[in-house]
This record gives C-alpha cells, sequence and structure tokens, in this order.
C-alpha cells in the first residue's frame, strides 16, 4: 500500500512537472495580414493547418503588434517591452536594419524570454528570420546575435527577407537611388550642359579640368550604384547556422522546406526534455517565394502559393507533435509580426501584399490594419478548444506568459509591458489587464488605446496620421511605406478620437457634438500618456544612422575576400523536394 503511494505521488509530481513546463512553439509570419488565414473569414486562402490551431485553441480578434515594423515589433515579442525601452525604435525614416553589418542590435542587457527558458533547463532554437542586429564592434563579436540571447541553436537569416535578395524581384531602394543618384547625376548632367552653353557663346570660358572634373564625378556615382547593386545582395542576403555562414548569397530553392526540416529535427532530439522553438517564417514579406510544389496552386498568384506553403509547413510540425505524442505537452502561438504590407504592389499591377481585412491602412502605420494582428493558443487539456477572446491584448504579452509557465521569475530590475495572458485563456477573467496601449510609430507616440474597467467601450486617440498618398487610397504608394514625421504625417488638436467598439473600421472620428465625454476621454488618455512617458529611461538608440549604416569591418564573408563572399554549404539539402 505505501508503495501505491510513493508511486502515485511520483507519477503525479511527473504529470505536474509536465503541466508546468510545457514545451512552446512560436510559429511567425512576416507581414501576414489579419484577414489572410481562413479562421479570420478569408475564404479562397487556403489555410486548414493554421485553423486547426484556432480550432483547438483560442483565437484572439484583437491582438496587437507593439510595433507596426519588423525590427521594434520583434524586440518588444522577445522581451515582453515597448521597443522604445531598449533603443530599437528609430528617430529616422529607416525603422529597421538592412545591412548585416550594421552595429545596432538588440541590446545584450535586455531579457529575452529565451534567455529565462533556457535558465529553466529549456533547450530553445531560433528557424528563420532574426531582424535584431548580428555584431557590435568586430565581425565575430555576436553580440546581437541569438545565440547571445538564449537560444541554443540558430538557423536562418540574420537580417532579413528583401526584394533585392532575389534577382529580378526588384529592389526597395528605389527612393534612396532616385534621391542620391538620379538626382545628383541630373545636377551635374545641367551643370555641364549649361557650362558648355555659356563657353560655346563667348561668355565663360571653361577650363578642361573643370569638364573632366563633372564627367569624373557622375562615373563614380555610377560606379557607386554599380557596385551596390551588385555586392548587396551576396553580403546581405546570407543564410547562417549558429555563428557560420553557410549559404551567402542565400537561395531560394526549398528554403522554407529545408526550415521545416530543421524545425522538424530539433523536436525529434528534444522529445524527453522541454524546448523552445521560435519558428520565424521568411514567408509573405517580398520577394515572395514557393517550392515548385505550390506554385500557380493558390488563387492569389505568388502571395497566395507562399501563403499556404508556409501553412504546409505548420502543418508538418502538428503532426510531429502528434506522432511524438507531444500535443497535450506542448503550447502552439501562430502570430505575424505585424499587419499586410498594402504598399506591396509591382510595376505590373501584381498585388505582393496581403489583407488586413475591414481594416484601416498596414504595415508601418498605426491604423488597426498595422497592428491588428492574427493570434492563436492551443494547449490541448489546458485551453477551451474553440474560444474565442474578443479583448485587447499584445504580442508582448507573450513574454510574461510563457516566463511563468516555464516555472521563471519575471524580471524585478526593468518595467514589462506584457501581462499574463493565462487568466483571461482559462477564463477567470473577462477583460484584459490592459487598461492602457501605447502605439508606436518608430520612436515616436502615434496613438494611446483605452479600455475603461467595467466598460465595453475601446478608445483609441491618434496624436497624428500618416498622409495616405494618393489621397484616396489605403497607404503611401509613393514611398513603399508610411513615415511617422516631418511633412509626412498629419497632426491632430485635439487628437483624432474612435471608439474601435462600435468603428473597428476607423471611419468616423468623434467629435465633441457626437461623443459627450470626449474631453474628458482625451484628458484621460493624455494623462496616461504623459505617465507612460515618465517610466522610459533614455538608452543609446540602436537604430541611430551610425548604427544602421554598412561597415566593412563588421561584414561576414564566408571566404577570405570580400569581393568573393560566395559559398554553398546547403547544396544537398537544397535540392530536397517536399510531398504534398
Amino acid at each position: 500500500m505505501k508503495m501505491l503511494l510513493l508511486l502515485m505521488l511520483f507519477y503525479g509530481s511527473v504529470s505536474s512537472d509536465a503541466v508546468s513546463k510545457p514545451n512552446i512553439i512560436i510559429a511567425m509570419a512576416d507581414d501576414l495580414g489579419i484577414g489572410d488565414p481562413g479562421c479570420y473569414g478569408n475564404t479562397t486562402l487556403r489555410t486548414p493547418n493554421i485553423d486547426r490551431i484556432a480550432k483547438g485553441g483560442v483565437k484572439f480578434t484583437q491582438h496587437l503588434a507593439a510595433s507596426p515594423l519588423c525590427t521594434p515589433s520583434r524586440a518588444a515579442f522577445l522581451t515582453g517591452r515597448y521597443p522604445i525601452r531598449s533603443g530599437m525604435a528609430s528617430r529616422s525614416k529607416v525603422g529597421v536594419f538592412l545591412f548585416s553589418a550594421s552595429s545596432g542590435g538588440l541590446p545584450a542587457n535586455e531579457i529575452t524570454f529565451a534567455k529565462l527558458l533556457k535558465s529553466q533547463g529549456y533547450s530553445t532554437a531560433l528557424i528563420g528570420k532574426w531582424h535584431l542586429g548580428i555584431n557590435c564592434n568586430s565581425r565575430d563579436d555576436f553580440c546581437h546575435h541569438p545565440l547571445n540571447h538564449g537560444f541554443d541553436h540558430f538557423y536562418g537569416l540574420p537580417v532579413t527577407n528583401l526584394r533585392d535578395c532575389k534577382p529580378g524581384s526588384g529592389t526597395v531602394f528605389t527612393t534612396a537611388i532616385h534621391m542620391f543618384v538620379f538626382i545628383p547625376l541630373q545636377i551635374v548632367g545641367i551643370a555641364l550642359v549649361t557650362l558648355e552653353a555659356l563657353n560655346c557663346l563667348g561668355l565663360f570660358r571653361l577650363p578642361h579640368w573643370v569638364f573632366f572634373s563633372c564627367l569624373l564625378l557622375a562615373a563614380t556615382i555610377i560606379g557607386l550604384l554599380a557596385c551596390f547593386l551588385h555586392f548587396f545582395r551576396p553580403l546581405n542576403c546570407i543564410l547562417m547556422r549558429n555563428h557560420e555562414v553557410v549559404q551567402q548569397p542565400m537561395s531560394y530553392e526549398n528554403l522554407t522546406q529545408r526550415l521545416t526540416r530543421e524545425a522538424l529535427k530539433f523536436i525529434n532530439r528534444n522529445t524527453g526534455t522541454p524546448f523552445l522553438l521560435f519558428l520565424s517564417y521568411i514567408h509573405v514579406h517580398t520577394a515572395l517565394f514557393s517550392a515548385k510544389e505550390f506554385v500557380g496552386k493558390s488563387k492569389h498568384g505568388m502571395y497566395g502559393d507562399a501563403v499556404e506553403e508556409m501553412d504546409w509547413s505548420i502543418g508538418q510540425i502538428l503532426k510531429a507533435l502528434d506522432k511524438k505524442k507531444l500535443t497535450n505537452k506542448t503550447v502552439v502561438y501562430f502570430t505575424s509580426d505585424q499587419g499586410a504590407h498594402i504598399e506591396e504592389v509591382t510595376d505590373k499591377g501584381d498585388i505582393h501584399g496581403g489583407s488586413n481585412g475591414i481594416y484601416k491602412g498596414g504595415k508601418a502605420n498605426n491604423w488597426e490594419g498595422g497592428i491588428r494582428i492574427p493570434g492563436l493558443l492551443r494547449w490541448p487539456g489546458v485551453l477551451q478548444p474553440g474560444t474565442v477572446i474578443d479583448e485587447p491584448t499584445s504580442n508582448m504579452d507573450l513574454f510574461p506568459t510563457i516566463v511563468k509557465l516555464a516555472g521563471a521569475t519575471l524580471p524585478d530590475d526593468r518595467v514589462i509591458d506584457g501581462r499574463d495572458l493565462m487568466p483571461l485563456l482559462q477564463g477567470k477573467v473577462l477583460q484584459s489587464e490592459h487598461e492602457f496601449l501605447f502605439h508606436y510609430c518608430n520612436a515616436y507616440l502615434n496613438a494611446v488605446r483605452w479600455h475603461p474597467r467595467n466598460s465595453t467601450s475601446i478608445w483609441k486617440a491618434f496624436f497624428f496620421t500618416p498622409k495616405f498618398k494618393p489621397d484616396d487610397s489605403n497607404g503611401c504608394f509613393p514611398t513603399h511605406v508610411c513615415f511617422c514625421n516631418g511633412h509626412y504625417v498629419m497632426r491632430h488638436n485635439p487628437p483624432l478620437l474612435f471608439d474601435i467598439s462600435k468603428d473597428p473600421k476607423e471611419r468616423h472620428p468623434l467629435t465633441s457634438k457626437t461623443e459627450n465625454h470626449f474631453h474628458e476621454i482625451l484628458r484621460v488618455m493624455q494623462e496616461a500618456a504623459d505617465n507612460h512617458t515618465k517610466t522610459l529611461s533614455a538608452v543609446p538608440n540602436q537604430l541611430s544612422w551610425g548604427n544602421l549604416l554598412w561597415k566593412p569591418w563588421l561584414q561576414l564573408c564566408c571566404s577570405s575576400s570580400y569581393l568573393s563572399c560566395h559559398c554553398d554549404r546547403e547544396a544537398k539539402g537544397r535540392g530536397k523536394g517536399v510531398r504534398l
């Protein structure tokens, strides 16, 4: 009898430990709109595996990104803190890292959920996109690298996927090339023609050295542009395994399949220990790509093909959990880093961006379309299947949620802006812990959201909004993304106020004539913004021009010569296709 009791106690403790330390799988899409998955209302894109997560768990309908841009949103997600707190919010037009040899990145003193889970015995891996910096002072210090932020294993892109990474897909530097190449060339050309005309008329004698200096300047500008376009892809579009560059430039051939295989290997290695897998997809950021098995199979061109390939990958992960009998021991979370990129339209008129459903705006702005993202959580046996939660939550909330599930303690030496989701997920509370949420456009406080206690109203006040171009459009098409300051925005005094609970499309701003408590609501929200600002501390700006610009001494290269940074140590695995 005593032996039986001891055995019951032993297995009870094992079961309790399994529940308190579940495996964590995070699947994050890049630029996926909330209107893209079937579980959010899309009837023409096939996402059965994403929908399976929603059906078997909880779906958030007001899940919000802490920033509408990749780098700051991911920094906030990993740390549970607004990106302004870690210096990961820019004060210039450029709000993300574009070069592998930039010196900025997620500071080493920031605590990610990967660090805390690793301290609790978790095996941790990041597979896919990082986009939070690599080096600080030398090409091998790896101060910002994933392995320095709590991940045991990294396989993926240290920067991001760009049009420039895929030959024939165009460039994201069109505006910069126009400003720094075409305009200077026009000025030089006009100057030469004018001086030559004056010389011919006898009004001015043009020294030969002036003529040749102008030609040399024009040739230098054209040469620098040619070098930039030639070297950008091999120097910045790279694939790494831990600290090693394994493909430079990266190949898109079966890239999703390679990432998926890497994720499956990690799961298979860790069936007996708790693990954290952050599967950070390259899809569906441009340049768009997909394996031949998916090309032309969707109803939405290249974008739809990419979404459906990503959904296939998620299906492979779910199958692996079932096969290894890990389903009930694993929390699966699916999301996107921000809303769909509305301005992604090719010169031919092909739409390469996704759908934000009924919501206004998109990536790079804080209209609902830019920050309202898919949010799905599944944990069989713990979370009620088919639950829908229509409360404001943030992608920062995952930090305290999984940290507590892993048995770790939240840091007490810094402000954590995320809130533990478990009470809301399990129905122990009915209202989100976020009374206020603050929406930043880069480093500028753009809007405040207020969900008063014991009220169904959700107020949202904008201090400024982007100027959409063309005027009747839903984005900033000439600049490809909306910017956050200067003549690119319209400031509002009093702030532009909406009740999101009644006007989720943000079509009808309120006034003192249409809302009796207009001034009182704005007063409370301004007071909340002021109190929030007081909690901010001065930190180094990781996205300053000094940290953003390319530095040759930080450049990663898989060969000894920068002129031939080419290697492919992935050749064997690259050709392996997929069975559908």
